[in-house]
């Protein structure tokens, strides 16, 4: 038994969520996956997944032995790309994650860039709104807008954004600058789904404090809200990113910044820093110098 080879087929059945899946990922047979993980089962002695009709569940022991085979995996790998890298250039496949709005507007243009500087390397940028499970999910690299709460990753903090209250330059005219939020209780306020939904954080004397919002529209995304404030319909409360062409084309003017509470980290964050292959390391370099000095 090739045993890198079952570990790699037992990775992608544990990420593709089917033994289909895998085959399909690995450009493989059917009966050649079943017959790799029937090897590797019986080598370690467990059963590493619960078998159904339409998904292969983990077992406990297939869910600690699949960090350990993917850190065998990345291993292999950095010797690979060790070698490659005074051969020549980085290579390979890099899989990279970022929320939708800041990916569209940040991160994917400084990926082309980086694949336009390294010409072997492959990537996959997958723009999600939810906080990613890296390891669960098998992404090499993820940008991230808060603190970084799972120890097992390493952060590398590319910079910092604000959370900004801003409402259209005409509806200000009409109901007035709010000088203090509690102004926010009896005005309209476009909001977004899911959020802190309906109280809006501030900080006054070093301290925080929420306010409660209302508002006749709501979404479940960012840039229609974002749409809905510059024509007028309200107050939003928004990353600073996320409203500053709308702000520098004066169609949304930012309100009652002495009272924002602290920026947030933007934060590059990715497993196994001992293990990291060339072309992640490349990649964070690379995204390092890209954002040197960020903040909004």
């Amino acid at each position: 038994m090739d045993r890198l080879k079952a570990m790699q087929t037992f990775v992608q059945i544990a990420e593709q969520g089917s033994l289909t899946g895998a085959a399909r990922a690995l450009d493989s047979s059917l009966p050649a996956v079943v017959r790799s993980l029937a090897a590797l089962e019986a080598h370690l002695g467990v059963r590493l997944f619960h078998r159904t009709t339409r998904r292969n569940a983990l077992t406990e022991e297939g869910r600690h032995y699949l960090q350990s085979a993917r850190e065998v995996l990345a291993a292999a790998d950095a010797a690979d790309n060790a070698l490659a890298r005074e051969a020549g250039e980085p290579a390979g496949h890099l899989t990279v994650t970022a929320p939708v709005m800041f990916g569209h507007m940040y991160v994917s243009p400084a990926v082309l860039r980086f694949l336009q500087r390294y010409e072997k390397i492959r990537c996959s940028v997958l723009l999600r709104d939810r906080q990613v499970d890296l390891l669960e999910e098998g992404i090499d690299v993820g940008i991230r807008i808060s603190e970084l709460e799972d120890s097992s990753l390493v952060a590398q903090t590319l910079g910092s954004i604000r959370r900004v209250i801003v409402a259209s330059p005409a509806y200000l005219k009409q109901h007035g600058v709010p000088t203090h939020p509690g102004a926010l209780r009896d005005a309209e306020c476009v909001r977004v789904q899911p959020s802190p939904v309906d109280r809006w954080m501030f900080r006054e004397g070093g301290k925080p404090f929420s306010v409660q919002t209302t508002g006749r529209v709501e979404f479940n995304h960012v840039a229609p809200a974002v749409e809905a404030c510059a024509a007028g319909m309200g107050f939003g409360a928004f990353f600073s990113y996320q409203v500053l062409p709308h702000v520098a084309q004066d169609r949304l003017q930012i309100v009652l910044q002495d009272f924002e509470p602290p920026a947030r980290p933007v934060s590059l964050i990715y497993p196994h820093a001992r293990l990291m292959p060339a072309r992640t390391r490349a990649f964070v370099d690379w995204m390092k110098r890209e954002f040197s000095g960020f903040a909004l």
